[in-house]
């Protein structure tokens, strides 16, 4: 019988490092397959519900693109903290917080703002997010506390912060006792695109909010790929002795990592709240914070690759939909693609430091 090992490489496979996200999907979508068959369901007729019908017209793609953005938003801000190995994992909190913020203002000028209130919202949502992370920043830089586990509790705070303001003091007066605040007024919306002469998007739900993100994808190349202080990040990362030799400051790395991603997150809740959603409630928990951590992986921490992850992770949102109203199957199959991703993905990684080779005769 022969048996192999893995064995370690001298230098991580470039080559891999490509194909394992390829691979990854892949094995997905034939483990996908054999999941819709083993459920009862013609395996290539609930592909298409799941995969194709979706997107197969205008109303589709731009519901695909909306969901995509805060998604690929939040993935950026994330990535260019684990290339410096700074796990903030509460994006969900920041991203709650993002929206608070963005609430607060929307609800204090309601009968009173004018063209300056979304924009004032949209600083006030990441200026939201970057504060609920600096908690993180502030613990991890001075007390060497766990960035994963502090990041992580501090998103069930935020949630139940929100929990207790439409309970409580934002509750709309005229919701009938339903957790929910007012609609927001007009200026406090996004502009729907097809306001904006966008014919291909009449109809459809897709808003102004998409353009920050357009705009964060190049801006963030930049930054992890062109500045010095992503170079710094980057090192941190790989080889902290060498940053530390070069007088790159640690705690400056960490304050800069979760400030950045906090901030994206903080937008992407602006993004939610302003956006489809006009208003904060009880329900608002879409899980883009963790959801984002495999766009970030699957992209390869490189912007471009985060856009089309985000891309495919929001095509798994719409097919969870489409198989619940088509096929009546569980919306959660969704979260059953992700997480089939994330593990192939994590298992196909492993052949970038390592390869696959036969144990010598002599040890057996």
């Amino acid at each position: 019988m022969i048996r192999l090992r893995l064995v370690p490489r001298a230098q991580p496979s470039r080559a891999m490092l490509f194909v394992a996200p390829l691979l990854a999907i892949a094995l997905t979508l034939l483990v996908g397959l054999l999941v819709f068959a083993w459920l009862g369901q013609n395996p290539l007729r609930a592909f298409r519900v799941f995969f194709v019908d979706p997107v197969s017209d205008m109303s589709g793609v731009s519901e695909l693109f909306l969901k995509a953005s805060p998604l690929c938003l939040i993935a950026l801000g994330l990535a260019i903290g684990f290339r410096a190995s700074i796990w903030n994992i509460g994006a969900e909190g920041q991203m709650y917080m993002g929206g608070i913020f963005a609430t607060g203002l929307a609800i204090a000028f309601h009968d009173r703002g004018g063209a300056w209130l979304l924009p004032a919202m949209i600083l006030a949502g990441a200026i939201g997010g970057m504060l609920w992370a600096s908690i993180t920043a502030a613990l991890r830089a001075h007390f060497h506390a766990n960035e994963i586990l502090v990041s992580l509790m501090l998103t069930y705070v935020a949630d139940y912060v929100v929990k207790y303001l439409v309970f409580g003091p934002w509750q709309d007066p005229q919701a009938n006792n339903f957790p929910i605040t007012v609609q927001f007024s007009d200026n406090a919306l996004f502009p729907l695109l097809a306001q904006w002469g966008w014919e291909a998007f009449e109809g459809t739900r897709l808003n102004a909010s998409v353009l920050i993100t357009l705009a964060a994808i190049p801006l963030a190349w930049i930054f992890m790929e062109r500045s010095f202080l992503g170079f710094q990040l980057l090192v941190s990362g790989l080889a902290p002795a060498a940053a530390r030799y070069a007088g790159f400051a640690e705690k400056r790395m960490v304050w800069l990592a979760l400030l950045v991603s906090g901030g994206a997150a903080g937008l992407a809740g602006v993004s939610e709240v302003a956006g489809p959603i006009g208003q904060l409630n009880d329900r608002w928990q879409p899980l883009y914070g963790f959801t984002a951590i495999i766009v970030a992986a699957l992209g390869r921490l490189n912007a471009i690759g985060i856009a089309l992850a985000s891309l495919l992770m929001a095509l798994l949102y719409l097919g969870g939909e489409a198989v619940q109203i088509t096929l009546q199957l569980p919306k959660a199959l969704s979260q059953v693609f992700q997480g089939l991703l994330l593990m192939f993905l994590l298992g196909c990684d492993v052949l970038v430091n390592y390869r696959i080779g036969r144990v010598p005769a002599a040890a057996l």
